[in-house]
């Protein structure tokens, strides 16, 4: 079995052999929640590729105090694949963002479609609960990289990250070219768009083609707009080196 991950401050310096203190939330959620004793073997993430894994020396009642015995660095993949995730009702954003955190995304970008019956009144307190969906799923999937969340976009200003990628797929069950079929590069910068439950539009689909994008079906199913990009992705990841 793996070692529990717990995230800490990227400006925290991971020496083997030094110790380091995990204290407020993660140090709580460690001792509280998980029961996290003396003796056992965890592992500390920075967030941005660092993995430390120690021997716990102290379990307080809201802290930790973790010996490093080895100190890695993992490398970024050569291909990063970003999702973009429309707004969608209740909790079925989250649970998107959670998948696609789990099966191994690089970033997230949250996209307010035309179709999108969700509309962020108060986007900082909105992204902060995507951001935390995040963390949490990355601990759970073991990841030392979390994945970056950025800011709401319009679809105008998602054009130009469409521009910018190597590849861009538009999942849309009108589409005849399935995903499976489509040339995944082995560098550069994936792009996956995910519409809401009411789809994405035809402006948007014009648009979108219109800027180099690939319109792709995954099969005859029509799936969720929780689970679409999260199968998307695994799809990607198939022929890639992350999973192979």
């Amino acid at each position: 079995m793996s070692n529990p991950v717990f995230l800490i401050d990227p400006s925290i310096d991971l020496v083997v052999g030094s110790t380091v203190r995990l204290d407020g939330d993660e140090g709580r959620h460690a001792a509280v929640v998980r029961r996290i004793a003396m003796g056992e073997v965890v592992d500390l993430c920075n967030g941005e590729g660092t993995r430390a894994t120690g021997s716990v020396v102290v379990a307080g009642k809201d802290r930790l105090e973790v010996q490093l015995d080895e100190v890695t660095l993992e490398p970024r993949p050569a291909l990063m694949i970003t999702a973009v995730q429309a707004l969608a009702k209740g909790d079925r954003a989250e649970l998107a963002v959670e998948m696609l955190t789990e099966v191994g995304v690089d970033s997230i970008i949250p996209w307010r479609a035309q179709h999108s019956v969700v509309k962020w009144d108060n986007a900082d307190k909105a992204l902060d609960k995507w951001r935390r969906t995040v963390r949490e799923a990355t601990k759970q999937s073991r990841r030392a990289y979390v994945p970056h969340v950025a800011e709401l976009h319009s679809t105008e200003q998602l054009l130009e990250v469409v521009a910018q990628a190597d590849l861009t797929v538009i999942l849309h069950e009108s589409a005849t070219s399935p995903l499976a079929q489509v040339s995944i590069p082995h560098t550069g910068n994936v792009l996956i768009v995910i519409g809401p439950e009411g789809g994405i539009s035809p402006d948007e689909l014009d648009v979108f083609a219109q800027t180099g994008a690939q319109i792709v079906r995954m099969g005859s199913s029509v799936m969720r707009t929780s689970t679409a990009g999260a199968v998307a992705a695994g799809v990607i990841f198939s022929h890639t080196s992350s999973w192979n």
